[in-house]
């Protein structure tokens, strides 16, 4: 039995081991996309690669033997470049976005094409919480968000934009109409407490997300009562009060604490909040001349200098964000920079390094071919975009439903576990590095569960092997060479006719998003 040493740890493995099989007996994961155990070697996506011996050659962890006497280095730089250009190889002609074109433009980031799934499906409760996520005051922005998810909505291309904010509006009144309106699970309390400068949107989402985390908050605002530009500066007809005060109460529900006419620099003091509390974020939404000297911030062209990452100021342990520190001053961004500055803050009272919210890794179709809208909207409904009547009195059930249908869902079907992002991210793989020409956008929807998109696909040839072990008649093999070559149905049969069978299994075995379920929310 072979005995061998990977990253200056000894292992023995049985004869005709892997040294895969070995690092895997050792806890040591060595990333994978083209192996699957039951299946024949490919080593075709060189993701595994490790080095042996010290040799300049590297070689693939799946596909070669282990020896004895061996000595193998799994991680390495070097060895992390090669993986990083393999997969920037692999995303060179990629065909698909990882996350929608609307969720990329929305300032919070939030799960757009997920929530209207969940409307389509009737699923209000999940719905409201997928919006929660990422927006703490959804009926808000729902009636005054400048709406640019819409001005990049695809389904604009085909007819008219998807009316994103009109269904967030929907979701979050139907949820407040409710007996039980949502609240999310907060963690235990963490026995560290925030001073929160200013209750408009950016210090209101960070008291939703830093109680959510488990900790204490105080708003204090020079106004009698929380809302800041929310409630004094946005006319009623747009923003009922009762609505803003709606949701202004769930968050106090979760234990925000809010102390009305405290000003900064007169009533108290930024020595005071400091000595007070462990942290303290600002967000007191455009500065009056001397605001930020008396709180002894430094200053920006936009208002207060801070860490455009972490919202860190100059002064430890205070955060800033909102319309204190931009020039645009909406709503939404502001309710983004409360959700994100809330991560630094809690990366800091927890003692982690202050990184600021981690980069989600996104893949882009860009500029549509001819004819390529048509493949997006084969899938979707076809009624024209819903206008209710009389103009902001909302959707019925039925039009939220026929409305989120429409969505032409161009995210991908598996981003949270497709392995070609998840390494990509973890090895900073850029998709522009060998931007060639990508292939085209070709949606396979024949099959009642299964959706094929072969501009995903890195031809690890998994499918055709399941296909093959299940003894589909047709299943799936290799069509054309070179470069050309794709993983298609013989004959120019349909997946439906090519998986009857190991359709499940294919989809759990596919490492991108090429082989997905068609429905699953």
């Amino acid at each position: 039995m072979p005995r061998l040493t990977i990253d200056n740890r000894q292992v023995e493995v049985d004869n005709g081991a892997t040294i895969l099989d070995a690092a895997a007996k050792l806890g040591i994961e060595i990333p994978t996309m083209c192996f699957l155990k039951g299946c024949k070697l490919s080593t075709s996506c060189m993701i595994c690669v490790v080095k042996v011996n010290g040799s300049d050659r590297l070689v693939p962890a799946c596909g070669t033997i282990a020896q004895d006497g061996q000595t193998i280095e799994s991680d390495s730089e070097e060895i992390r470049q090669v993986r990083k250009a393999a997969l920037e190889l692999l995303l060179s002609d990629h065909a698909g976005d990882c996350i929608g074109p609307c969720q990329a433009a929305c300032p919070a980031r939030m799960n757009i094409p997920l929530m209207i799934r969940q409307i389509a499906a009737g699923k209000f409760r999940d719905a409201i919480a997928t919006v929660k996520k990422d927006i703490a005051l959804p009926a808000v922005l729902g009636r005054i968000c400048p709406k640019p998810c819409e001005r990049v909505c695809r389904r604009a291309l085909f007819d008219k934009p998807v009316s994103i904010c009109l269904l967030k509006k929907y979701v979050a009144d139907l949820d407040l109409q409710s007996a039980n309106p949502y609240l999310p699970a907060c963690k235990p309390g963490q026995d560290k407490r925030v001073a929160i400068v200013g209750a408009g949107p950016a210090g209101l989402a960070a008291a939703y997300y830093l109680l959510k985390d488990g900790y204490g908050c105080t708003i204090f605002d020079e106004h009698e009562s929380p809302g800041g530009m929310l409630r004094y500066g946005v006319s009623q007809d747009k923003l009922p009060t009762d609505v803003l005060e709606a949701e202004i109460a769930l968050i106090e529900k979760l234990g925000m604490e809010f102390q009305g006419q405290m000003r900064i620099g007169t009533t108290l003091s930024m020595e005071d909040l400091r000595r007070d509390f462990d942290t303290v974020f600002v967000a007191v939404g455009q500065l009056k001349p001397g605001d930020a000297e008396s709180m002894g911030l430094e200053t920006a062209p936009n208002g207060i200098a801070i860490n455009g990452r972490t919202y860190e100021t100059n002064l430890p342990g205070v955060f800033a964000g909102g319309g204190a520190v931009r020039k645009r001053r909406l709503a939404v961004r502001a309710v983004a920079d409360g959700k994100e500055a809330a991560v630094a803050i809690g990366q800091y009272l927890s003692g982690q390094p202050v990184t600021g919210p981690a980069n989600a890794f996104n893949t882009r179709i860009g500029k549509l071919k001819d004819g390529e809208i048509e493949t997006f909207a084969a899938g979707a409904s076809k009624t024209r975009r819903l206008t209710p009547s009389p103009e902001g009195s909302g959707f019925t059930d039925d039009q939220a439903r026929d409305e989120a249908a429409r969505c032409l869902h161009c995210d991908c079907r598996k981003a949270q576990s497709c392995k070609l992002r998840q390494y990509a991210r973890h090895y900073g793989a850029r998709p522009s590095r060998y931007k060639g020409e990508r292939r085209s956008f070709v949606q396979h929807l024949q099959h009642p569960d299964v959706i094929y998109e072969p501009g995903k696909c890195i031809n690890c040839g998994l499918c055709i092997q399941i296909a093959s072990q299940a003894r589909e008649s047709l299943g799936l093999t290799f069509i054309g060479r070179g470069f050309d070559v794709r993983v298609a149905v013989p004959f120019d049969h349909s997946i439906a006719e090519g998986l009857k069978h190991a359709a499940k299994q294919c989809v759990e075995a596919c490492p991108t998003g090429a082989l997905a379920f068609k429905n699953k929310t």
